[in-house]
């Protein structure tokens, strides 16, 4: 991280230590990252490409900020790394000079034997800057404790750890609203996440957008609840379930790694232009 990251500029911090967003009116909002943030595994929508949590928001920008239409971009790629964020999407983002845009990059660095924290979280930084210089407000995400729900992935935790510190840090000193995930025991729930036990579900990507709007100070923290306990599986089920999640994604995954084959490779952006929301005239 660079000593910029000591500088002076704070935001606002929330009761649950995030920092919340200006009292503002966004007419356009991007979104930028990786496979989270692109949407992944939600539901498909009118082009095929998944629906994700970041098209939701900018549903709920139009209607709860009552504004008559708003401008949104999707630039997220699955299988980016930060860097490749930095590289490819951020500049893209501040010529679209938005009023809103969230970042939310960094897991598939960590997955990587060759992750530098220094180097994430120095890239993370520069995004951010940039963003801010362009006259946007930026919302991060500090990612949830991967070791509360997997052991092949606790792997990584010290790692999300770390990262998580910086991201917060950041948004400190650039004033970024913040979705923090870490220790929430409402996305331990299996059925906050896909077959592939890596993105969310449907269900999951519902939760995160109502995470982004209590973090944009336009909605609440019920998202936080736990749900209904689900009945537990018997153990034969959940080791055939161990079994199918190895051969279709943790078997792939894990051949792609090897022949150094990204998921995102010939994927491009589903929204590289600003797709202009229109509130419906009956809406209230």
């Amino acid at each position: 991280m660079s000593d910029s990251t000591r500088s002076s500029r704070e935001g606002k911090p929330s009761a649950a230590g995030s920092f919340l967003a200006p009292d503002r009116v966004w007419n356009s909002f991007v979104a930028v990252g990786d496979s989270f943030t692109e949407g992944l595994d939600d539901q498909l929508r009118f082009d095929g490409r998944h629906r994700g949590w970041a098209d939701r928001v900018a549903e709920q920008l139009l209607q709860r900020q009552r504004i008559d239409q708003l401008a949104y971009a999707n630039l997220a790629v699955r299988g980016r790394l930060i860097r490749q964020v930095l590289d490819e999407q951020i500049p893209r983002a501040v010529e679209l000079r938005s009023d809103l845009v969230s970042i939310g990059a960094g897991v598939n660095d960590a997955l990587r034997k060759s992750f530098d924290l220094d180097a994430a979280a120095t890239d993370l930084e520069e995004s951010v800057r940039r963003l801010t210089a362009s006259g946007a407000h930026v919302l991060v995400f500090a990612f949830g404790d991967p070791s509360r729900r997997s052991r092949s992935l606790g792997r990584i935790a010290d790692r999300m750890r770390s990262y998580r510190s910086a991201t917060l840090e950041i948004a400190r000193i650039y004033g970024c609203s913040v979705v923090d995930f870490w220790g929430l025991a409402v996305y331990d729930d299996e059925r906050l996440w896909s077959s592939d036990r890596l993105h969310l579900s449907p269900l999951g990507h519902r939760l995160t957008a109502a995470a982004v709007l209590d973090a944009l100070a336009i909605g609440d923290d019920r998202w936080r609840t736990p749900l209904a306990a689900p009945l537990r599986p018997s153990f034969g089920s959940r080791r055939a379930a161990d079994v199918q999640w190895f051969m279709a994604h943790a078997g792939p995954w894990a051949m792609r790694r090897i022949r150094g084959v990204s998921s995102g490779a010939g994927i491009e952006p589903k929204d590289p232009e600003y797709r202009v929301l229109v509130r419906p005239i009956h809406s209230p």
